[in-house]
């Protein structure tokens, strides 16, 4: 079945148009002139078919072109006429991408994407019957804007179970190390023999399951080449993971590693992204100039905490898989702590905004067992909270005060001092109980004797999945016994994701602390 080159010219033509306004028409031709492919816009006045567009406009400046340039060493220009802006990229030694804009149209603007047409076009030209061709045309801007939020956004699910994960991935390093290969070997399980440059920007989208987590890639493959350097930058907007390759078999590809690093980290506004040394072409062991020991060394240089370096065979796939899944376990990582820290940092602004209602805020949590009190063990481990101090700390009592008037207090079921706390924290363990223990209620029922009004109980039940947690909840019948005292008490299920979500109860707890001394 051969390739229906025309349907694919036809979309991915007709995407660009629809997505430039000021695009009029696009043409594909060989340096003749002769039309290969072209589309122009539906709604232009002109009636002009494609083969006028190219006669009258284009053809007089390819001629220029041919008679000043060197044709296999030209890349790219633009040229003016009193109707129209023009502009050309070489695909290859034979074929041009022409596009004509209208008098005022921003060329500089729409750039960037005409480097992503060209190797489009440039991978229709080429491919063959079971070649993937991805044809959906980038938004630059709305991966930045993407990026952007994702970092703002605080992740609500357990950070010990598998995700979803989706993340921009650019591929970096001097040209013919094989960085296209990797990906189409990864992506397409399949190796080409016939080398060609990438022009400025190939993307592909991918998803694969690594160890339970669903990874979903965009992987950017930037051209080499000098004359794209100043489009970088905004292919590299949103990147969230790097690979820099170079050539095992090319000293040239290896010493050019420490650049590429320097220009990743100085034009990613993410500082610390996951980056992966990749040493490609392994196959070719007996063409090989940079050891594998020298690899590991460069990669262990790049960073106070070191880089991942892998060796790689494009032709065979060998450590292929291996390399994209260890830039995923990378980024998962990262992504971890980040939506840790990120949780860390609200609930931490959430204690500072109570203490300056407050001026002194004591939180109270009461347990069966030190070594499993997940609410206190939460707070210390705040580390913007500041300096505390152990005023008490035994076997029945905890008491760190903290320089910024905050007070945590930890007691066993037995005996504890509420007296002074604003909020009290106490967590029963109903595993594999169907009703709840005749003592918790009265324990509750002697801390809302002891605290003083206006102040706020969370009671927690730590519950199996299996079990109803309504009927745990309905044991505690204390409707009766607050009506003699203000006093707020919010039931909260403890499950088997209390690490992350007890982030979220403590922030309850303040705001149930807040509003409670509110109360008339």
């Amino acid at each position: 079945m051969s390739v229906n080159r025309k349907r694919l010219f036809d979309e991915i033509l007709n995407n660009f148009l629809d997505r430039f306004s000021d695009v009029e028409a696009i043409i594909v031709s060989d340096h003749e002139g002769f039309v290969i492919a072209g589309e122009k816009r539906k709604d232009t006045e002109s009636d002009l078919e494609i083969v006028s567009v190219l006669t009258t406009l284009i053809n007089p400046v390819l001629e220029r072109i041919r008679n000043e340039f060197a044709f296999k060493k030209f890349g790219t220009a633009s040229f003016d006429t009193d109707e129209h802006r023009l502009m050309f990229i070489t695909i290859d030694e034979e074929r041009i991408l022409s596009l004509i804009f209208n008098s005022m149209a921003s060329v500089e603007k729409v750039a960037p994407y005409t480097y992503f047409l060209a190797e489009k076009t440039a991978q229709i030209l080429n491919s063959g019957e079971d070649d993937t061709l991805q044809l959906v045309i980038p938004d630059f801007d709305s991966d930045a804007e993407r990026h952007e939020k994702l970092k703002e956004s605080i992740c609500k699910s357990e950070l010990d179970i598998c995700g979803n994960y989706n993340f921009k991935f650019v591929i970096i390093g001097n040209h013919e190390v094989g960085k296209t290969s990797l990906i189409r070997q990864f992506v397409e399980r399949k190796f080409s023999h016939d080398y060609r440059a990438t022009i400025g920007l190939n993307i592909f989208a991918h998803n694969f399951d690594f160890q339970g987590n669903e990874i979903n890639v965009q992987l950017w493959d930037i051209g080499a080449q000098q004359y794209f350097k100043r489009f970088r930058k905004i292919y590299y907007n949103g990147a969230e993971a790097a690979f820099i390759v170079f050539d095992i078999t090319n000293r040239e590809s290896f010493e050019k590693i420490k650049g590429w690093y320097k220009e990743i980290n100085q034009l990613i506004d993410e500082t610390n992204i996951p980056i992966v040394i990749v040493g490609n072409k392994d196959d070719l062991a007996e063409q090989r100039v940079i050891s594998t020991a020298e690899g590991e060394a460069l990669a262990k240089s790049l960073s106070e905490t070191g880089l991942s370096y892998i060796e790689t065979s494009a032709l065979t796939g060998s450590n292929v898989k291996d390399a994209f899944e260890l830039i995923a376990y990378h980024y998962i990582i990262k992504s971890k702590k980040k939506e840790k820290d990120l949780i860390q940092e609200s609930l931490t602004e959430e204690i500072i905004s109570t203490l300056k209602e407050l001026m002194i805020l004591e939180l109270t949590f009461i347990t069966t067992d030190f070594n499993w009190n997940p609410g206190f063990q939460t707070i210390l481990n705040l580390e913007k909270l500041g300096e505390f101090s152990k005023l008490k700390d035994n076997l029945n009592e905890k008491l760190y005060p903290y320089e910024n008037g905050l007070i945590i207090s930890s007691y066993m079921y037995e005996e504890f001092n509420v007296s002074n706390s604003d909020g009290v924290f106490i967590i029963f363990d109903a595993r594999n109980k169907e009703h709840i223990d005749p003592e918790w209620k009265n324990i509750l029922m002697k801390i809302i004797k002891k605290i003083r009004q206006k102040r706020a109980i969370i009671v927690g039940l730590r519950v199996s999945e299996d079990k109803n947690y309504p009927q745990l909840m309905d044991d505690f019948v204390i409707d009766k016994d607050l009506e003699e005292k203000i006093v707020s008490v919010l039931f909260l299920k403890i499950g088997a994701d209390y690490r992350e979500k007890m982030y979220d109860h403590l922030i309850l707890m303040l705001e149930l602390i807040v509003n409670t001394r509110k109360l008339k």
